[in-house]
Formats: C-alpha cells, structure tokens, sequence
C-alpha cells in the first residue's frame, strides 16, 4: 500500500488531489467511472463527476482536462475549480441555488495513463486529439497535423479503421450521455502549448470553413470582452485561423450533436493556455520538455491556477442565462456577418 501511494505521488498526484476532493464533496458529487486504463499492476479508472441539478432540462457545463498528458496543467487548473466549488459549497447558499439551475461536469484526467508517463499521448503512442474518425479538408501541418505513420513519432492517429482509444470513446459517451442531452450545453477543454496568449478556440479544427454557430460564438466573445474588460486578456479565435488538423474530438462531437440534435445547442471550447510566455519568462524550462508545457516556477504556477477561474464562472452564467443573450432573427444574421469579416476577412 505504501509502495503504490509513493507510486502516486511521484507519478500521478493529481489523482491523490482528487480523490481528497472527492472524499471531501461526496455530498455534492456524483461520481462515475466510466472505464479503466491498465498500468502494469496499477488501474486507473476514467472518472467523470457530476454536481448541481438533475433536471433533464437544466443546461450543462463540461470541463474536461488531461488530454494530452505532458499538459497536466490543465488538469491541475479544473481541480483548482472544483477544489474552490467544493469549500464554497459548505457556506455559500447562493452557489446552492445557482446549481438548483445547471448541471456541472468534470472529467478533469483524460488520460491518466500519458500523465503517469509524462508523454503527450496515452499509453498506446496514440495521440487522443487527433484519433476521432475525421479527416480535415485540405493540407495540415506535417506530423502536426495527424500522422498515421508510426506510433514512435509525435501526432499519431492510431491506425485506420480501428475503434477510437478507449479514453477518446469515453470522452465522446460522456459528451453524448451528459451533455447533447441539454437543451444548452457548453464544454471547456484545457490544453497547453501553444503561443504566448491565451487562447479560447472554438470549432473547426478540421476546416477554415465557418462552423453554424459562428453568431453564438462571436456574441459570447463580445459578452465576455464587455462584461471583463479589465480581466485577463483571451484571444478567442477559431481554431483553423492558426492551423487545421485531423482527427479532432471536438469537430466529431459538434457534427454530431448538430445532426443528432439539431434543435439543440452544444457549444464546444477549448482553452489553449499559452506556454510560450512562461518559457519566455524562465528560458531554463527549454531544458525540461515538461517545461515546454507547464509553468515551473511557483508564484507563476498559482497564478494559472487562479486566474482562469473568473472564466468558468463565466461559462456557467452564460449556460445559466442563455435565454438572456442567444441571438435571434435579424441579430444573429447580423452578428454572423460581423464574426466573419472578423475572423475570416
């Protein structure tokens, strides 16, 4: 027991960090292992939690982590969320009432098994971002943007005509399962790695073409620029404006909830923090590939940690009132004008 609590901590603490959280919010978590990822002798159970309502009309927030295992920190972010919702559960009644409203998901490690080896992809060589079944329109970035060449080399798809890795299929049952369901849902996935901004993206990866939602999205970015004009600075953009690639999670679930539920409207994001900045600021991260992906020195490490918390608050509020601020009519032929000449001139 002590060996593989040692095992933890030196490998995995995170889960170590969860489960304390879990241990400590079972009144307000429903938690569920969606499926197991073998390590050796060491299981590691995909877990997704819940809280907040059980209406099958309330509108549901997912955040989801853990990805991509080099880029812990984004796992490490969602449990600073939870970890935050958890204690103010135990005082504050107003968050009570606000989950009387909306339903919260969290799948904070993806891919417990590519944390526990600090690599990108899980366990298989397989990288979880580039294994849907979609192929993107065009050129993409060598390597970078899917390869089904080797296992060995960096972006690798997994093999052609094969079922998706188990944790990209638990991924994509719990968005069906607890997110399409909802007449509005949104979904945050935390990544790191790319740029010196922080960046919110939305769908396409696969396409420079606009995706039908572009007026939703482009009103949220306005509501959140209007509403924190002071707070932190994201570039919100869609993906294809910096590079196309296959096989992405997202593109595959948004086709789908947009074919499957088209009366219904799922909203996905991913938050790409931006890694460049603490290199730029401690060049000695270049030593460390791990450096390349996460904040290293501690005060700038806290700093992550709490300084995208505004936003999920955000991304709630807007689910919450999405009545208040979904464009209609003549609005939203307006506002999708308005994001194409700004996204894609």
């Amino acid at each position: 027991m002590e060996q593989r609590l040692y095992q933890f901590q030196r490998h995995l603490p995170e889960w170590l960090h969860l489960e304390s959280l879990i241990r400590l919010g079972e009144r307000h978590l429903r938690v569920h292992d969606v499926d197991t990822i073998q390590m050796g002798d060491i299981t590691l159970p995909l877990r997704v939690l819940e809280m907040g309502s059980r209406s099958p009309g309330a509108p549901v927030v997912g955040f989801f982590g853990g990805v991509h295992g080099v880029e812990r920190i984004g796992s490490q972010v969602l449990l600073s969320w939870l970890h935050s919702l958890i204690h103010r559960l135990q005082w504050d009644d107003q968050l009570h009432r606000r989950l009387e409203r909306v339903r919260l998901v969290f799948m904070p490690m993806i891919n417990p098994g590519g944390i526990w080896r600090r690599t990108r992809s899980n366990p298989n060589g397989v990288d979880l971002m580039r294994n849907a079944p979609v192929d993107a329109e065009g050129k993409v970035p060598f390597l970078a943007g899917g390869q089904r060449l080797s296992r060995h080399l960096p972006w690798y798809r997994g093999r052609a005509g094969v079922p998706m890795e188990t944790e990209a299929q638990a991924l994509v049952n719990t968005v069906r399962q607890r997110l399409m369901n909802a007449p509005v849902s949104i979904s945050l996935d935390c990544h790191s790695g790319f740029g010196r901004r922080d960046r919110i993206w939305c769908c396409y990866a696969r396409s420079q073409k606009p995706i039908a939602h572009l007026a939703e999205v482009y009103r949220l970015k306005q509501i959140l620029e209007h509403t924190y004009p002071y707070h932190h600075p994201y570039l919100i953009e869609p993906q294809s404006v910096n590079y196309t690639t296959h096989g992405d999670l997202w593109d595959y679930l948004y086709d789908e909830a947009r074919e499957q539920h088209p009366d219904r409207l799922f909203l996905p994001f991913t938050l790409e923090m931006g890694s460049w900045l603490w290199v730029r600021k401690n060049p000695r991260q270049l030593l460390d590939f791990f450096g390349l992906f996460n904040p290293i020195i501690g005060h700038r490490h806290n700093r992550v940690l709490r300084q995208h918390l505004p936003l999920f608050e955000f991304l709630v509020a807007m689910a919450v009132n999405a009545g208040n601020w979904l464009p209609r009519g003549e609005a939203r032929e307006n506002l999708t004008r308005q994001a194409m000449k700004h996204w894609f001139g």
